[in-house]
């Protein structure tokens, strides 16, 4: 009962982001220091270990792109401090990528437990490969896991943060494989006259009444 009532408390899409306050490589955080901004919070097994490094090089990567539409990187493990110093240290000093974006140190697994990012058919003390991300009203968006065995795909982060905005800022879906650029998807007609309006409409492309597309409006 205890375990059914933990696993319904934890964040689902649409529901707040847990808060908490941490210990970082870039020194104590909360996550409402970042209201008003998107935040991508993900975690990874452990330090020093081969796939995770390629995922460390991967985010700092995007970060970047990823600033410059309003959205920070915060990574986590139940790493220490020190450790993540050392390791972020080795990746510049191994890969020539200064990491520059904070790793939270959830020795006490509390921002873990709060994500859900142990999984105990994996690992018991590893976090599990997961992102979230989180809204400028700090609301969980997406949530992605992977397997320890298997790197995440860094660009379809990126993506989904860039189809999630433009969603918001247009009021429009995006079909799958989106990229910026690419045609959206027009919400679905309300009632028989919009649907029959829609078909003669010449900024739309439509198939059917139900599934029409349009070029973005910058």
């Amino acid at each position: 009962m205890c375990e059914e009532k933990e696993f319904l408390s934890l964040p689902r899409i649409g529901s707040p982001a847990p808060e908490f306050t941490a210990e970082t490589t870039k020194g104590e955080i909360s996550l409402s220091d970042y209201k008003g901004k998107w935040v991508v919070l993900f975690s990874h097994p452990s330090d020093f270990t081969p796939v995770c490094t390629t995922e460390f090089v991967g985010f700092q990567g995007i970060k970047e792109e990823l600033a410059a539409i309003n959205t920070e990187l915060i990574g986590l493990s139940i790493d220490s401090v020190h450790s993540h110093i050392a390791w972020v240290r080795n990746i510049e000093q191994n890969f020539d990528v200064k990491i520059t974006f904070p790793v939270i140190a959830d020795l006490s697994m509390d921002v873990a437990k709060k994500y859900g990012m142990i999984m105990p058919g994996e690992s018991d003390t590893a976090t599990s490969r997961a992102v979230f991300v989180i809204d400028d009203k700090q609301v969980v968006r997406t949530i992605i896991y992977y397997p320890s065995s298997n790197g995440r795909n860094i660009p379809e982060v990126l993506r989904i943060v860039q189809a999630l905005q433009a969603s918001d800022k247009h009021n429009i879906a995006t079909p799958a494989n989106w990229e910026p650029g690419d045609r959206v998807i027009v919400p679905p007609a309300k009632n028989q006259d919009e649907a029959a309006k829609r078909m003669t409409d010449e900024t739309m492309e439509c198939k059917d009444f139900y599934f029409c597309t349009k070029e973005l409006e910058s």
